[in-house]
């Protein structure tokens, strides 16, 4: 908070550059913790939309891995109406889940079906279930009138300027994919 109320635009700069602004849990418990009601989540979380804005994002390593977000959960939100799919939870990303996760993960459809919560088809129960394309219009819609897409998009283009082109975005992607690290993609 103090390097924002000193208004120095390198400070803040900096600051928009760091990991620092990552490091919140968007709780916000800081604010029902405060005795005059102030925010510190939200003054984060406008940091954060001004770091995506500018590109700055790309120079934290925590800032960077907004792509892994935005291509994970803002896309499985416009295609699926879903932030987190159980697809998207691979064992090898997550061997703390163990072994009943990994069978899981492996037979997933074959034990929905088994249990009478199907994938993929639309207004059947469970998490997996298609939501009705009039219904994802409105999600697209609102996505776009809110500013989301432009911020997603503001990720790619962020992550494209850092790493010099498409190909190399799509690298650091596949690292990620691979190994489940973005640190395992080395910046040039």
């Amino acid at each position: 908070m103090n390097i924002v109320q000193s208004e120095d635009d390198e400070l803040i700069e900096e600051l928009l550059k760091s990991d620092k602004i990552w490091y919140c849990g968007q709780c916000f418990s800081c604010k029902t913790r405060c005795p005059r009601g102030n925010s510190v989540a939200s003054v984060i979380l406008a940091l954060r939309r001004l770091a995506i804005h500018y590109g700055y994002f790309a120079e934290s390593e925590k800032g960077r891995q907004q792509l892994i977000a935005k291509r994970v959960f803002g896309e499985n939100m416009l295609k699926r109406g879903y932030t987190l799919l159980a697809q998207n939870i691979s064992p090898s990303h997550f061997p703390e889940l163990g072994e009943n996760w990994e069978y899981y993960y492996d037979h997933m459809r074959e034990m929905r079906e088994w249990w009478g919560v199907p994938m993929d088809l639309e207004n059947s129960p469970g998490s997996h279930r298609m939501i009705p394309e009039q219904d994802m219009e409105e999600v697209r819609t609102i996505y776009q009138k809110t500013g989301a897409v432009s911020l997603m998009d503001a990720v790619e283009k962020g992550m494209e300027k850092k790493l010099g082109s498409k190909a190399e975005v799509e690298k650091y992607w596949q690292t990620w994919l691979e190994t489940g690290d973005s640190r395992n993609y080395e910046i040039k």
